[in-house]
């Protein structure tokens, strides 16, 4: 890492990997301060979205440090898009985070077609949007992170045997819940912030049905946001519904799940999920 981004990112190495499927990530990857895997080895904790997140919650590994509430070590994995693609990252995330055969929304296409008549898309874009969210690939993604790599950030930063952890946001939350359904047995720990439940339809809700009475064995912590439930657009009113309703599912049957309420909106709420998670799934 350059001088300039060291002094942004402290103690951040970045690298390039190609999948097996043939797609470049870009991984930025933060160590506890002073950390010496030589004394002590600390779990990995993998955070979706890096090419925005990482700027956000890569800073809060300092409050493994904090006098007041110490979180307990780890090491963050943030995980992107690399090279030109980059510039790509929040199309190609549909592709990567959304479960396969996950139904596209109304609201959500509503909202792609306010994103145009404002001007915030073109509908070049907006098409290219939507096409890799009918192609979605899930499981594939999941396989990359625990079967490709977790094995190098084990073999290259010396990580503990368990412990490890994940955090989506939006699509990433919608994600961290697949993951969480899925029963993957890497992650003790989920954070799922704002997890774009966007239809009745989800897969996330056959998936749901398909545990039955089982509980996978990793926590999970779900947090909202106020001003979505609040708010006038309807996408977001519409994850938030369906979240609760995962939610009240959920905490029905007794288990190790737990939520909070951000006062933050759809686009502010990134840093402060994280924050819950850590406080939530990572104190000591």
């Amino acid at each position: 890492m350059t001088t300039m981004w060291q002094g942004c990112l402290a103690d951040t190495d970045y690298f390039e990997v190609r999948s097996r499927g043939g797609h470049d990530y870009g991984i930025w990857v933060t160590t506890p301060p002073g950390y010496d895997p030589a004394t002590t080895q600390a779990p990995a904790v993998y955070v979706l979205d890096g090419n925005w997140a990482v700027g956000m919650t890569a800073p809060l590994i300092v409050t493994q440090l904090d006098p007041m509430q110490q979180i307990l070590p780890y090491i963050q994995v943030s995980v992107g898009y690399a090279g030109e693609e980059a510039q790509h990252w929040d199309r190609l995330r549909n592709r990567d985070l959304v479960p396969p055969g996950e139904p596209i929304a109304k609201e959500l296409l509503d909202a792609v077609e306010l994103g145009i008549r404002t001007g915030a898309r073109t509908r070049e874009e907006s098409d290219a949007y939507l096409a890799e969210l009918r192609d979605t690939h899930a499981d594939a993604f999941l396989s990359f992170l625990t079967a490709e790599l977790h094995p190098r950030i084990e073999r290259d930063y010396g990580t503990a045997e368990s412990g490890h952890g994940l955090f989506g946001y939006s699509y990433g939350g919608l994600f961290s819940l697949y993951t969480w359904l899925s029963g993957s047995t890497l992650f003790e720990t989920i954070g799922a912030g704002s997890p774009g439940i966007a239809g009745e339809d989800s897969q996330i809700f056959a998936q749901l049905h398909e545990m039955g009475d089982s509980r996978p064995d990793a926590r999970l912590h779900v947090t909202l946001n106020d001003r979505e439930l609040l708010g006038d657009l309807a996408v977001y009113q519409s994850l938030t519904k369906n979240t609760a309703t995962l939610l009240h599912r959920l905490t029905s049957r007794d288990g190790a799940v737990t939520s909070a309420v951000l006062r933050e909106t759809h686009v502010t709420g990134l840093q402060a999920s994280f924050l819950s998670y850590l406080r939530t799934c990572r104190a000591r």
